[in-house]
Order: structure tokens, then sequence, then C-alpha cells
């Protein structure tokens, strides 16, 4: 038996029917179309599917979509002003600056994740980096760049 659910999405209310079992990531990839929220793992384990629930970095994975319903969910797309000006997000900025991707497959989630830990967690030194990434997973880039880019968009998020 579905569910009627209300949220806000990347900052436009959205309203769908969803099965109970029905996971956040799914509903984001399946359901609305933004697929720059990543299945990695389903286990919650390596971080891909991360995106921003009221403002705080969780694991899409391991959230059902109903539990969403009244939230506000920002995806990697919702980073972006909606204006069309192709302007980045001072960390995805960063990430691209500083080389802190190869395939891309993990980069939405880190990104994602590397802005929670910037607002809400100390970041200062590369160990505490290092310590607030823990749960991403990134196959590619040995993490010497990546967190190179999030003291670098740490920085310019201060701005």
């Amino acid at each position: 038996m579905s569910q009627k659910i209300t949220l806000k999405v990347n900052g436009k209310s959205v309203t769908r029917e969803v099965a109970p079992d029905r996971l956040l990531v799914q509903f984001l990839r399946e359901d609305l179309a933004l697929t720059g929220t990543h299945v990695g793992c389903d286990t919650s384990q390596c971080g891909a599917c991360t995106v921003h629930l009221n403002g705080r970095a969780v694991k899409s994975c391991n959230v059902l979509a109903v539990q969403a319903a009244g939230a506000e969910v920002t995806t990697i797309e919702g980073l972006t002003p909606p204006t069309g000006s192709g302007e980045l997000h001072p960390m995805q900025a960063a990430f691209k600056e500083c080389h802190g991707l190869q395939c891309g497959f993990c980069t939405p989630g880190m990104v994602m994740s590397a802005i929670d830990l910037v607002q809400h967690h100390r970041c200062s030194s590369e160990a505490e980096i290092r310590e607030g990434l823990e749960g991403n997973i990134c196959r590619c880039t040995g993490y010497q760049n990546i967190v190179r880019a999030v003291q670098l968009g740490a920085q310019n998020m201060a701005k």
C-alpha cells in the first residue's frame, strides 16, 4: 500500500505516492530523475548516495522515502544556483580545482559530506578531514587531492 508524501527537494515542493519500503535514494533517482545521487553499495558503507536531509548529511540508501516526508532534501543537483549560469558551489569548484576526483562516481557523495563537515564539524587539520570523510569511499584518488579540495572548499565557503 503506497503512501502520499510531500517534501522539499532542492528548494521545490514535491508530492508523490511511494511504497513504504521505497528508499530515499530510489525516490530521488527513479521517481525524480535526480541521478547525481549514486548507488554504490546499498549497505550505507560507501557514501556515494549522500544527500542533505534538513541540512545534515545522510546516506540516502539508509533512509526510507516516507521518513523524509515534510523534510528538506538537497542533492548534488541542488547545490548550483538555479540561474543556469553554470556556477559551481564553492566545494564543487574546489574539487575541480584540486583534482579531487578521477572517475567521479564517489564525487557527489563526497562533496555533500564535505559540505556537511565544513558546516557542522571541526575540520581544520588533514587528520580531522580524513576522519570526517571516513564514511565515504573513493577507489581512485588516494584521498590526497580530496583533502586539499575540502581545505580549499572550506576557505571558499567562509568568504
